[in-house]
């Protein structure tokens, strides 16, 4: 019987490449090729778009009004190569925004990774609203994002006069995940905001936080910054949390 190899064992409980194995100074041939085939979707997910139409359909069972607007970036390669143009907004959009002063604002954009955002966002969203609502925050209608950083979300937030802004955004795929969502929130959003003037809920998906649990996140976060009145560096996540027990 041959010893326990203790490395093999932890492939039980990450989808993170380890315990491969090696061929000479290489590795086997089967995970190299599943590499390249992780590569190659997360690369592919990076070009992928965001189907507006279906998000819409998935989105009107929550009765809200919905736009969609555009960055400055007119592609999918100006928006890779010119992150800069991801963050402003198309100036033909800017005047048809709704009004929506005071409101909490939901920016659904495409960021580096559409599917996650198809996935996970209309969840998210349905879970968080009565959360917000039950904080006494009127909600803004929701925009889509197309070819969006998340600091499109700053003007968008300014141009309506929102009182905070959620920005729901696709992940940078990696080997193991091309479905994450991430969501920035920010108090008081304006052009030239930074991200240390934010709070960041990450690894939203099947296999790391799950849309209700970041809906709880969200609505801890919004009304502690309503009551700090800040968010970023100076609103630390101090949510209670649950122990949860694994077998």
């Amino acid at each position: 019987m041959s010893a326990p190899v203790p490395w093999v064992e932890l492939r039980r409980f990450t989808a993170a490449r380890v315990a491969l194995g090696r061929a000479g100074h290489g590795l086997p041939t089967a995970a190299h090729l599943d590499f390249q085939e992780a590569h190659a979707r997360a690369r592919d997910a990076v070009h992928s778009s965001l189907d507006l139409a279906a998000i819409e359909a998935e989105l009107a069972p929550l009765d809200l009004p919905m736009q969609s607007v555009a960055s400055q970036a007119a592609d999918r390669r100006s928006y890779l190569l010119r992150p800069d143009l991801g963050r402003r907004l198309r100036e033909t959009d800017r005047a048809g925004l709704p009004p929506a002063p005071g409101a909490f604002l939901f920016v659904v954009a495409d960021g580096l990774c559409a599917t996650g955002v198809r996935t996970q966002a209309p969840a998210l969203i349905a879970a968080a609203l009565p959360l917000l609502r039950r904080a006494g925050l009127a909600i803004a209608p929701i925009i889509l994002a197309s070819q969006a950083r998340v600091a499109l979300g700053d003007e968008i937030g300014e141009a309506m006069g929102a009182g905070m802004v959620a920005v729901l955004i696709g992940e940078r795929p990696g080997l193991s995940a091309t479905d994450s969502l991430g969501l920035y929130l920010t108090l008081g959003p304006r052009r030239g905001r930074t991200d240390a003037e934010r709070n960041c809920i990450s690894n939203i998906r099947p296999g790391g936080l799950s849309p209700a649990a970041a809906a709880e996140k969200l609505a801890w976060l919004a009304g502690a910054a309503l009551r700090l009145g800040a968010t970023g560096v100076a609103l630390k996540d101090e949510q209670p949390t649950t122990p949860r027990l694994t077998p």
